[in-house]
């Protein structure tokens, strides 16, 4: 009686110690699972901000674009204008007041002949300057909005990245 006694004992111990196991690992699945799930949440969070910068650009890159397109687009129309002579390109110039110009003794003056325009030369560089202008300024809007609506939406980052920054070593 005392050895079933004995051997229900040891048998009831047993079976506690496996129990009690079984209770820590039960517990340690569930804090990983519950760690796996707030990890998968922040991922889908990252995601989802991540998307949004993605579309955010592209609709930037959409906007500017298009807005370089319709400027070149009118600048292609300007220049074809002027080539075939349908268009003017002039220039805005003043002539200086009538006194302020030495006359030598002999020299004839001539009639205003009308509005400055630019030498058939210069019109080419007058439209690729153009062209350049445009292209700055939609870089520049777009870099503009890509700062203030995508990069400001990036999370800053947390603690110090230098983090030897603040210490100093004494000699």
């Amino acid at each position: 009686m005392l050895r079933q006694a004995l051997f229900l004992v040891v048998l009831c111990l047993v079976a506690w110690i496996g129990f009690d196991s079984l209770l820590g690992q039960r517990d340690e699945a569930r804090r990983e699972r519950d760690s796996a799930k707030w990890e998968a949440s922040g991922l889908r969070e990252a995601a989802r901000i991540s998307g949004e910068m993605l579309a955010e650009r592209d609709a930037i890159d959409q906007r500017n674009t298009k807005e370089l397109t319709d400027a070149r687009t009118e600048n292609e129309r300007l220049r074809r204008a002027i080539g075939d002579g349908t268009g003017r390109l002039y220039v805005s110039a003043t002539c200086p007041a009538s006194g302020s110009v030495p006359t030598a003794a002999g020299t004839a003056r001539v009639a205003d002949a009308g509005r400055a325009e630019l030498a058939a030369d210069a019109r080419p560089d007058y439209f690729t300057l153009r062209d350049q202008l445009a292209l700055s300024r939609q870089m520049i809007l777009g870099l503009q909005q890509y700062a203030l609506g995508v990069c400001r939406r990036t999370p800053v980052q947390q603690g110090n990245t230098f983090p030897n920054l603040n210490k100093r070593t004494t000699p």
